[in-house]
């Protein structure tokens, strides 16, 4: 799992710099940074949760659930947003917001599993 997310988060974090990039060069690409802005800060997100996996900050099946939805989620949120700019249409009706509440989920998950985990012993 540690292994997993961290290479979430060099590809979030490449993709972030990527489209943030392509944003700054076509005109009227709010859109575009926006998703640019919401990999970059999921890509130092996944990085932290490969620590707290590492050091068994929560219980596993509380962290793969919320990584589960938060992958999820910004896979259509930042999916839509782009192929609204690249593709000039949309993923399938309702992606963005879908992802938007998957990601608002998983973050939900992650509080509670912070909440009900007991931290580790030693």
């Amino acid at each position: 799992m540690t292994r997993l997310l961290t290479v979430f988060s060099g590809l979030a974090g490449a993709l972030g710099v990527a489209l943030w990039a392509m944003s700054a060069h076509r005109a009227g690409s709010e859109v575009l940074s926006t998703a640019a802005n919401f990999l970059l800060l999921h890509a130092s997100a996944f990085l932290a949760l490969a620590v707290a996996n590492h050091v068994r900050l929560l219980a596993r099946g509380w962290l793969m659930l919320a990584v589960g939805l938060l992958i999820i989620g910004l896979a259509l949120f930042s999916g839509d947003l782009s192929a609204r700019v690249f593709l000039n249409d949309r993923l399938f009706p309702m992606a963005a917001p879908t992802g938007g509440t998957l990601l608002l989920l998983g973050w939900l998950v992650l509080a509670l599993g912070g909440l009900v985990s007991r931290p580790p012993k030693g």
